[in-house]
């Protein structure tokens, strides 16, 4: 069956799209580039912006505290597992869609089936919003990273006021109260907005002056600076590993990171929690990957690529665990220690005081606890502990650990506090929030450029107005973004990056893998690729994407759905009184604003598809009225290319394209 060239854009004449396919021969294809679209320098240039893009903070701090929250070892083994049975087939998916279509999200899935055209400008929206709370982010770093080159560290001891501990402090500890007090100055709920905290507004504008300089004139200019953004953060890990590893406590950190405990194979919850990370570890459904694989020329293997680019991405993932644990590991010895020697001071007072039997005293020598181990106290305090008056504790390494080791709790809190620790805290204070923003700037690129690309792809004027489209999305961006620089934005921040990008992303890939499997057919699919790149992938991708990747996705959406609806969301707050965390329901107003932004995020998927129904009749009936005065006349000289129009191929079969 000879194929269709792909369709004319019947909106907008497009100037930055590619004016003529590509004819391909039976054995060879042009792998020459239309002259108006960019293309990389080198492999290198686009190997670091996939890195860059994929690769982000939440491999330094959500990651380590899945992989220690659900059993360590048996964590990973499960990641692995559905890193190659979801992540890489539908990484490849975005990939090959990109590479052979040259356009961004919006022009790739208008091509695939016009009908399901919404789903670039879904993933466009999804994006925005992403780029909205992300920037903050970078706005925090910036403000740590600012206030690292001071000795001592502002967060290592509690201020004064007088000559009085600042209660607040007191009660919980200087990184704490840095961070929530000094750094974002927040309120005790969501309810309560406060006013703007003009650093972070400070440290917001300059981070989107940071993204759009590096935006400024597209890929060209962002490829400069991801060659320092997307290597720098290994650099800094490797540092902090040979650091960590050196220090008293680390091999206790990595231990309780990868012990195993295989019982937790048996909690959907740990299943979604895995799915859920793998799809956001590869960024799919942002537009992100095709964008920039649509910038490679279309022999390129991306076949290979998917396969590297992920498992880097892996490899990185487990480097800062490795990085994260050692470090904590050191923090929660140094506690436990300390926890130790104080219980071991008391119970030498107990004992001149008499109120101890002295049957119950432990063997080792507690007049100096310094000296003691940690095993020898746990194993006298778990026979004896319970029987000694006062308030002994048992010391637990594990449970230490576990404290403040969730999302930004883990960078901001723990890791600070376990470097003010070190020596030359300020130099590792520095390093790490430098990363940090390096890590969070290669992301953000990629995240402007799933906006961009397709936009102005999509339409003539933006493509020859890019610039100045960039520099207006990052004013609108900022603009907006001061709602997270409210005492209460840390609360938006988090409802964002719960739930406002979740649900539309799932929904996103899902309509993805089934317009391309089940729409244009996984066959036709491969064969497009087959042609593309001179050899066939392999068969099991059809049934992976027709069945055991959408069936997957369906049952993450359906499992977050479920979950949200029997448990209402709840987010961390500070409470200033108590100086400590507490856990607090969304109030029904911020749930109605999570619903509205997940109706905006998808509303571009109907609306697109009644737009493309109606245009489809409204051409059908003129085609009907000119019938009887022209007549058809066919011609055999026609490009087969991949990716040709559902719709032409199904009026050709006398078939219908309709669901």
């Amino acid at each position: 069956m000879e194929k269709q060239p792909l369709p004319a854009d019947d909106d907008n004449n497009i100037g930055t799209r590619e004016s003529e396919v590509d004819c391909y021969s039976g054995q060879a294809q042009s792998s020459s580039e239309p002259a108006a679209r960019a293309g990389w320098n080198s492999k290198i240039e686009y190997f670091l912006a996939q890195v860059g893009f994929s690769v982000g903070l939440g491999n330094v701090w959500r990651f380590p505290y899945l992989c220690h929250q659900n059993g360590g070892g048996s964590f990973l083994l499960l990641y692995i597992l559905l890193m190659l049975v979801i992540g890489i087939p539908l990484f490849f998916l975005e990939l090959a869609a990109g590479q052979a279509i040259r356009q961004g999200s919006i022009g790739v899935w208008k091509f695939i089936s016009p009908r399901l055209k919404g789903i670039g400008y879904s993933s466009c929206v999804v994006c925005f919003f992403v780029a909205l709370y992300y920037n903050v982010i970078l706005a925090w770093s910036l403000f740590y990273l600012g206030n690292s080159f001071q000795y001592p560290l502002p967060w290592e001891q509690c201020p004064k006021e007088g000559n009085v501990t600042v209660p607040e402090c007191e009660k919980s500890s200087p990184t704490s109260y840095f961070w929530y007090r000094k750094a974002l100055d927040v309120t005790d709920s969501i309810d309560e907005t406060g006013s703007f905290n003009p650093y972070i507004v400070c440290c917001l504008l300059a981070a989107w002056t940071i993204v759009c300089l590096g935006m400024f004139k597209g890929i060209k200019s962002s490829v400069k600076v991801m060659y320092f953004s997307s290597i720098f953060p290994y650099v800094v890990l490797f540092c902090f590993l040979v650091r960590g590893l050196m220090l008293d406590g680390a091999s206790e950190g990595i231990t309780f990171m990868f012990y195993p405990k295989l019982e937790i194979w048996a909690d959907v919850q740990v299943w979604r929690q895995a799915a859920t990370q793998v799809f956001f570890a590869l960024g799919l459904g942002f537009g992100s990957i095709i964008a920039y694989s649509s910038y490679n020329p279309k022999n390129n293997n991306c076949h290979r690529d998917a396969f590297t680019v992920s498992s880097i991405n892996f490899l990185t993932s487990v480097l800062a665990t490795l990085v994260v644990f050692a470090v904590l590991g050191f923090r929660a010895k140094l506690k436990v220690t300390a926890c130790v020697v104080g219980n071991l001071k008391d119970l030498s007072e107990q004992v001149r005081s008499g109120f101890v039997d002295k049957t119950l005293m432990p063997d080792f020598n507690y007049s100096d606890p310094s000296s003691v181990a940690l095993k020898n106290y746990k194993e006298w305090f778990k026979q004896y502990g319970n029987m000694v008056p006062g308030n002994l504790t048992d010391c637990d390494l594990e449970e230490e650990m576990q404290k403040g080791v969730e999302g930004t709790g883990l960078a901001f809190i723990a890791f600070t506090e376990a470097m003010s620790l070190l020596p030359g805290s300020p130099f590792w204070s520095a390093l790490f929030f430098l990363m940090l923003l390096n890590l969070g700037l290669s992301t953000m690129f990629g995240t402007m450029e799933g906006i961009l690309a397709p936009l102005t792809d999509r339409f003539k004027t933006l493509a020859n107005n890019k610039t100045k489209l960039t520099i207006f999305s990052c004013i609108i961006g900022f603009i907006i973004g001061l709602l997270f620089t409210q005492r209460c934005g840390n609360y938006f921040v988090m409802m964002f990056d719960d739930y406002s990008a979740t649900l539309p992303l799932i929904i996103v890939v899902v309509f993805e893998t089934f317009s391309v499997s089940w729409l244009y057919g996984a066959d036709r699919f491969l064969d497009d690729i087959e042609v593309m790149l001179g050899w066939r992938p392999s068969v099991i991708y059809k049934y992976l994407w027709k069945y055991i990747c959408l069936l997957a996705m369906l049952g993450l959406l359906g499992a977050t759905t479920i979950q949200m609806l029997i448990k209402r969301p709840t987010y961390v707050a500070w409470n200033e009184d108590k100086a400590s965390e507490v856990t607090m329901e969304y109030p029904s107003w911020a749930l109605a604003v999570l619903a509205i932004l997940i109706i905006i995020a998808m509303i571009p998927v109907p609306l697109g598809l009644i737009h493309a129904v109606l245009q489809d009749r409204t051409k059908k009936a003129a085609r009907d009225t000119e019938i009887g005065q022209y007549r058809i006349v066919s011609t055999d000289d026609k490009c087969e290319t991949p990716m040709t129009d559902m719709s032409e191929l199904d009026q050709k079969n006398n078939t219908s394209a309709d669901f």
